[in-house]
């Protein structure tokens, strides 16, 4: 009975006019971004983090989650239409979506791409409220101890899921931690790393290291390398699907939900490893697997609706224990500390408006994104033909002005084109930025969790893993490193990657 009136003081929120408006901002901006290639959710939010400032914490949060999961719908558009996934996570849905282009078939494969999504995102949301509160309650309990192990956790997991080498993720990591510590510290007020600049002494703008390294740093390798973008079909006939392509739908539309809505709570990439897994499940158990890879309805309703659980299922380790499961919920974490809030399970019950509004939202964005992708598909088919270098000179003005108009300081504009290069390097030498920015948003939280355990332990570092939880969340963390070391699980994650790419 208390989940129902929670629910019923969460669409109060997401209902009220200005929210469902800036729910419908978010939602077609993401699917504008995942119809784009090169530009994704992670670089968008990224981007529009200064324009959250003026808003209400609910209304900023309602919009950027739009963001993400819009992007998961729109990335499925270029990947049927033209094979080119605007989103990574639609890499699979290009395998057979494209192929059904080609025979004439874009219209049903969109159609039930978004349809399934709909469902997915439908489902997820109720995953989201039956499991979000229990885990707070549970959250609530934890110490400095669990706190410190759990981050830890996240951090390995993080890892385990990047792509590319495992030391080179290790690094990044351990790049963001270090970025992290710079500033005041939190314990005796002392200067650290800040090169004599006043301007650090609160540390490195969060916004400016994620606009460099995922905005700046993505629009120079798209520049480096613009792929021409051949239209294989320039007008969708019809968008209704068969009744065979509904019946053959069904299956894999329920085992991707189900697949997607448990990998989404995964940290690392969620969205991406579920569509993946949904796409492996559905040709093992096919009764015509030659038909994978040239058309098969199967190959696109799975991971379609795979990768939409899995985005809104990673909302659930950051409502409930204020840590982010991948880069865009890193990003959803600085939103709310750079709104005055402080993640974690605290703002169930501090900001309940804000923490089932958001939910709540989420079943208002489906429903957006379903009414806009169907009728608004010749549009998108049209943006597609606009030439990247006319589209990033307004990005990069419009990013440097909402970094410039949060605290009017050009250090802010420097730090943008030092970490748009160094992002830029990285992805040339095959480094993920994503763990960076995971190891950037946790490195305050674990310095202070370690200090703080240590301090009430009187010194005593057996406190990890005497406490039961701890030792609990420590062990999986060694068991996830040392599975991931493994050969075969190694052999098993590059094969994933190289797929993907």
């Amino acid at each position: 009975m208390e989940l129902f009136s929670d629910l019923l003081l969460g669409l109060q929120t997401s209902l009220q006019p200005i929210n469902i408006f800036y729910c419908f901002i978010g939602a077609l901006l993401g699917t504008f971004i995942g119809v784009l290639p090169g530009i994704g959710p992670s670089a968008t939010i990224a981007m529009l983090l200064p324009i959250t400032f003026s808003l209400s914490p609910d209304s900023a949060l309602i919009m950027l989650a739009g963001i993400y999961y819009g992007a998961q719908y729109g990335g499925s558009t270029t990947a049927i239409l033209i094979n080119l996934p605007g989103e990574s996570a639609a890499a699979v849905t290009a395998i057979d979506g494209y192929q059904m282009a080609r025979q004439g078939r874009g219209g049903p494969a969109l159609a039930i791409a978004a349809l399934g999504s709909f469902f997915a995102g439908t489902v997820a949301t109720f995953v989201i409220a039956l499991f979000a509160p229990p885990l707070t309650e549970m959250a609530l309990k934890f110490g400095p101890a669990e706190y410190f192990s759990l981050i830890v956790l996240g951090l390995i997991s993080s890892v385990a899921l990047a792509h590319g080498s495992i030391l080179k993720a290790l690094a990044m990591v351990g790049v963001g931690l270090l970025l992290g510590s710079i500033g005041t510290d939190i314990y005796t007020g002392s200067m650290r790393f800040t090169l004599g600049l006043p301007e650090l002494a609160d540390g490195v703008n969060f916004v400016s290291i994620a606009v460099g390294v995922f905005g700046v740093s993505e629009i120079l390798r798209n520049l480096e390398d613009e792929r021409t973008r051949e239209m294989v079909i320039q007008k969708i006939t019809s968008l209704m699907p068969s009744r065979q392509d509904i019946r053959d739908s069904v299956g894999p539309v329920l085992r991707g939900t189900a697949v997607g809505s448990f990998l989404g709570i995964l940290p690392g990439g969620g969205a991406t490893l579920s569509s993946f897994a949904s796409y492996t499940i559905e040709r093992k158990i096919s009764k015509t697997p030659h038909k994978f890879g040239k058309g098969a309805i199967q190959g696109v309703a799975g991971p379609e609706a795979a990768n939409n659980a899995g985005a809104q299922t990673s909302f659930i380790p950051m409502l409930s224990l204020g840590i982010p499961s991948n880069a865009v919920m890193a990003l959803m974490v600085g939103a709310m500390i750079l709104q005055g809030i402080v993640p974690g399970p605290n703002v169930a019950t501090q900001r309940p408006e804000l923490f089932w509004g958001l939910i709540t939202s989420m079943w208002v964005g489906n429903l957006m994104l379903v009414l806009l992708n169907l009728p608004l598909v010749g549009l998108w088919v049209r943006l597609l033909r606009i030439p990247y270098y006319m589209l990033f000179p307004a990005i990069i003005t419009f990013s440097a002005i909402g970094i410039y108009s949060v605290n009017s300081n050009a250090l802010d504009l420097y730090s943008i084109s030092i970490f748009g290069i160094l992002g830029y390097l990285l992805i040339k030498l095959g480094c993920e930025p994503a763990p960076l920015l995971l190891g950037f948003i946790l490195g305050p939280m674990f310095e202070e969790q370690l200090r703080r355990a240590m301090i009430l332990s009187h010194g005593d570092p057996s406190v990890f893993v005497t406490r039961p939880i701890s030792g609990v969340l420590l062990l999986l963390a060694v068991v996830v490193l040392g599975l991931i070391v493994m050969p075969a699980i190694k052999k098993k994650r590059e094969e994933v990657f190289v797929e993907d790419e």
